[in-house]
């Protein structure tokens, strides 16, 4: 499928889309699916083959039906609405938008979003994402064949402040924090605290503490949120970007700058014009 055409009027989408999404987030307390719809989308990626990442194609039977988006058809049909309003927004930046979303509202950081990203029906084959019943090297495997680094996995695990695992979708039940629909570090802190009565730890959840380079940010982040909160940014936008080139923001500052020389340019003429016709000026007043 062809890259959108982002000018202004899509552009202008995208703000009416994000102001959809909350309203629409605030209304069903979806920030949890949403933020895993996109993830789910994203994490599909391959480095090397250049296969898979944001492209919607997770809005195709063949891929939502994957074990491992179990119940994420309830995230693409509360999308349809959204997209039904603006068709001219791709899907996939449609999901990334969502996910962007997601954590604002629910008080977590703002996600710089850039749209531009192309639409496909080629969906990866199945086993591309993180399977919770594995350790640390599975996490690495997974993540590292996105391009991602260690502090991306500790950072993008702290997303699991937002929701809770569902026994018909993945066998596991209960929430990972007592808050989850706010966006916060509460996740390191409980992972840290041990085993507490109602909340979740999945074998991914624990194989952090287990890995002392993973141990290292899980202790940051437990700490200082604001720390938490710069890094997550930055994984976050990085996992949202996966395989896209967002279009270059040069333009604007570019234009910007031309601007500015030109108005010094016309205020330095200005400046020079008054001075020669005061000097001329000067110069017939001692004639008289």
């Amino acid at each position: 499928m062809a890259l959108p055409v982002v000018d202004t009027e899509y552009l202008k989408e995208i703000d009416k889309a994000r102001r959809d999404l909350r309203a629409l987030i605030a209304l069903k307390n979806c920030a949890p699916i949403m933020l895993r719809l996109a993830w789910h989308d994203a994490g599909t990626y391959d480095v090397n083959t250049k296969t898979g990442g944001p492209n919607g194609s997770i809005r195709n039977e063949e891929e939502f039906s994957h074990g491992s988006n179990n119940g994420l058809k309830i995230a693409i049909d509360l999308c349809e609405g959204v997209k039904a309003k603006h068709p001219k927004i791709t899907y996939a930046d449609l999901y990334q938008l969502a996910g962007v979303v997601a954590v604002e509202v629910t008080g977590g950081p703002t996600i710089d979003f850039v749209p531009g990203r192309k639409d496909s029906n080629v969906c990866p084959k199945e086993g591309r994402l993180p399977d919770a019943t594995k350790g640390v090297p599975h996490l690495r495997e997974i993540f590292y064949r996105m391009g991602l680094s260690d502090k991306d996995i500790v950072a993008l695990s702290g997303g699991h402040t937002l929701g809770r695992a569902h026994p018909e979708r993945s066998g596991f039940d209960g929430p990972w924090t007592q808050e989850p629909l706010k966006f916060d570090n509460s996740y390191f802190v409980e992972l840290l605290t041990g085993e507490t009565e109602g909340l979740l730890k999945l074998p991914t959840d624990k194989a952090l503490l287990e890995d002392p380079e993973f141990r290292r940010y899980v202790e940051l982040y437990a700490k200082d949120e604001d720390a938490f909160f710069r890094d997550y940014v930055a994984s976050h936008k990085k996992l949202s970007e996966l395989g896209f080139t967002p279009r270059s923001s040069s333009t604007k500052p570019i234009a910007k700058d031309s601007t500015i020389l030109a108005q010094s340019a016309v205020g330095v003429a200005v400046a020079a014009a008054v001075v020669i016709l005061s000097y001329f000026y000067e110069a017939h007043k001692r004639m008289k």
